[in-house]
């Protein structure tokens, strides 16, 4: 069947009052174990390109994408590609030309009204050729943990923000931060709460795998929805190849660990699709 597209899957979650998760890819096996790990627990997913993951395969999104799509294709339950943090104006309009139906447009690095005029103009261009938007308000931050609180996404300004934008989600600082490898993320709550009372758009969690099971609910029903998660799923991939090459040392062809990295980010895809949705 055709992939799914982003938009009535965020709705009909946020509907329900469930989280929905949207899982990086990197490679074909991370695009394979996700729509295995959706398949089994029989619960929709987004597939998610960031820039720095195009930036791997040379540049070029066509390629990666089109992979990904026909694993979406061939999935029995809705599979959504979306692009990721993109910074970059020409890869967002060669992911458009390419098929997907929704795009993370960061400018949250910008000084607050250059984000608002940044990503202003590019939702009303995505609009205009039926793509949902995702933008960013706060510091979800880097590779160092947990931001500082001084960082979190005002609910006043987020609001305005939204408006002044038209976004059509909005990603939230409220305690998590990309690329955690422990899973020791606090979220505040409060905020999120907050944030959903002051927003009308979707919220959506970046940073999610360093966020513990228990918190992911708390904050599906604080009021997130869209719910990103990468680290862990490559956390899984390269600890079972490490193991595989430990004890077989003289293994060459790929096939013999990259079957079990598949299988252990299928076996993590599969707990935080059942966890995000409640």
């Amino acid at each position: 069947m055709p992939a799914a597209t982003t938009a009535p899957l965020i709705t009909a979650a946020r509907t329900s009052g469930r989280g929905i998760a949207a899982f990086n890819v990197i490679t074909l096996e991370h695009a394979e174990a996700i729509a295995t790990a959706a398949e089994q627990t029989e619960l929709p997913v987004i597939l998610q390109l960031s820039q720095n993951a195009v930036a791997f395969h040379g540049g070029r999104v066509e390629p990666v994408l089109a992979a990904a799509a026909a694993v979406a294709r061939g999935a029995a339950v809705p599979v959504a590609l979306h692009l990721d943090h993109v910074e970059d104006e020409e890869l967002l309009r060669a992911g458009v030309a390419a098929g997907i139906s929704s795009v993370m447009f960061d400018a949250s690095k910008l000084p607050y009204e250059e984000n608002v005029k940044a990503t202003a103009r590019i939702a009303d261009w995505a609009h205009a050729r039926g793509v949902w938007v995702e933008a960013e308000l706060g510091a979800v931050g880097g590779k160092d943990g947990a931001h500082d609180p001084d960082v979190r996404t005002d609910p006043a300004e987020a609001a305005a923000f939204t408006a002044a934008t038209g976004v059509d989600a909005l990603a939230v600082a409220v305690g998590s931060s990309h690329a955690m490898t422990e899973r020791t993320a606090r979220l505040d709550l409060g905020l999120i709460a907050r944030l959903r009372t002051a927003v009308p758009t979707p919220l959506v969690l970046h940073g999610s795998s360093g966020v513990p099971d228990e918190e992911l609910r708390r904050a599906v029903i604080a009021g997130m929805v869209k719910v990103n998660i990468g680290t862990a799923l490559n956390i899984a991939y390269t600890n079972a190849v490490r193991d595989h090459l430990t004890a077989h040392p003289a293994t060459v062809d790929p096939r013999r660990y990259l079957r079990p990295a598949r299988e252990a980010m299928t076996a993590t895809a599969a707990h935080l699709l059942r966890v995000v949705a409640g």
